[in-house]
């Protein structure tokens, strides 16, 4: 309940954003969705990112697999970094972006991993084939650096851009109903959109 009352909130003051400041506020209503507002796909993005971190992690538990993969990491930041110039991206904010994502993603298999290591009659009974599901990561990413292009005029340092960041991820995160892990990881993945 909280947390609907928090998208309200959010939906309201973006309002008065939008129509005209504070005044607009009372005659504001609350009708437009995040997805029509711009940084709710990216949001979806990041959020299914961090979901894509479940498989990896049941991937790699109780194989002797570290969490870190500096090789596989750099590999990512590196492409990225190609990639972003010739889409008119700022290479190094979309590094930035993409190292929140890789963080985001180690501490919900980092979670994960210590959750199983207590429950073990929770722990995943069937491994995921780690080379499938990183290629699904690179789907992702090539997804989520089209959405960075289409929401470049959005993701400014300023109120409105991190209204609607809230909004975004508290609708995203009721949508799939993420836990206090992947909540917090959600706030890692998007704390350099705005």
């Amino acid at each position: 309940m909280r947390l609907r009352r928090l998208a309200l909130l959010a939906s309201v003051l973006l309002g008065a954003l939008t129509v005209g400041g504070p005044a607009a506020m009372a005659a504001t209503p609350v009708t437009a969705t995040v997805e029509a507002r711009g940084l709710g796909p990216l949001t979806e993005l990041v959020i299914q990112r961090l979901l894509v971190g479940d498989l990896v992690a049941a991937a790699k538990f109780g194989t002797g697999k570290t969490i870190d993969d500096p090789v596989r990491e750099q590999q990512v930041l590196d492409a990225v970094r190609a990639k972003a110039g010739p889409l008119g991206l700022d290479p190094e904010v979309s590094v930035r972006f993409f190292q929140d994502q890789i963080t985001a993603n180690k501490a919900v298999q980092r979670g994960l991993f210590a959750f199983w290591t207590r429950h073990p009659d929770r722990a995943p009974t069937t491994r995921p084939d780690l080379a499938v599901i990183r290629q699904r990561l690179d789907e992702l990413t090539t997804r989520l650096l089209a959405e960075l292009v289409s929401t470049k005029d959005t993701r400014r340092p300023d109120l409105r851009c991190r209204v609607l960041l809230l909004e975004a991820e508290l609708t995203g995160g009721l949508r799939h109903r993420l836990d206090q892990l992947h909540r917090r990881a959600l706030d890692t993945g998007t704390q350099s959109i705005c």
